[in-house]
C-alpha cells in the first residue's frame, strides 16, 4: 500500500487552509478546468493496481442495479453476495473491498461500479464545492495528493499559521 496517509497528515492543516482559500479565490470553471488537466496528467501513465488505497480504505459502493449486472456478468450467487455487502441508504457497501485480490488486482474489472469507475472525481465538474471531499481524499489516493500540491504551486499558496 502506498503511504501517502502518514506523508498528508503532515499536510493536513494546509490542505484544509488551502481549501477555505480556493473557496475565497478561484474561479469555478477555472479551478475545474485545472481539476481535469492535472488529474489527465496524474492518470496518464498511473497502474492503480500499485495503491489500490481506495480499494482496501474506502471500499466498494453500489447499487441494486449495479449489485444485479455484477451478479449476472460473473455469475455470482447474489443472495450470497449481499451477506457480505453491508446496506446503506439504498447502497451496498464494504470495506475493504471484497473483490480486490491479495496480489492488487480487481475481480470484477470488467463491470465496475460507478464509485470505483469515477473515483477520485477529480476529471468531474464543481470542484470547488466537493473541496472538503478531495482533502479527505488526499490522505487515500496518490494522484489527488499530487493535485493538490500542484494546486498550491499554481496559486502560490502559503500556509498562514
Amino acid at each position: 500500500m502506498i503511504e501517502v496517509k502518514e506523508i498528508n497528515e503532515k499536510k493536513l492543516d494546509e490542505n484544509y487552509q488551502f481549501r477555505i482559500y480556493l473557496k475565497n479565490k478561484a474561479d469555478e470553471k477555472t479551478l475545474d478546468k485545472q481539476f481535469k488537466e492535472l488529474h489527465n496528467k496524474y492518470f496518464k501513465n498511473l497502474d492503480c493496481s500499485k495503491c489500490r488505497n481506495c480499494c482496501k480504505i474506502l471500499g466498494i459502493s453500489m447499487n441494486e442495479y449495479e449489485l444485479n449486472e455484477i451478479c449476472k456478468y460473473y455469475k455470482l450467487n447474489k443472495e450470497k453476495l449481499k451477506k457480505e455487502l453491508k446496506e446503506s441508504y439504498g447502497e451496498y457497501v464494504a470495506s475493504p473491498c471484497p473483490f480486490l485480490n491479495k496480489d492488487n488486482s480487481c475481480q470484477i474489472n470488467e463491470c465496475l461500479p460507478a464509485s470505483c469507475k469515477e473515483y477520485p472525481y477529480t476529471n468531474q465538474d464543481e470542484r470547488l464545492f466537493s473541496l472538503l471531499t478531495t482533502v479527505q481524499n488526499s490522505g487515500i489516493c496518490p494522484v489527488v495528493y499530487n493535485i493538490l500540491e500542484d494546486l498550491k504551486k499554481m496559486y502560490s499558496f502559503k500556509k498562514k499559521f
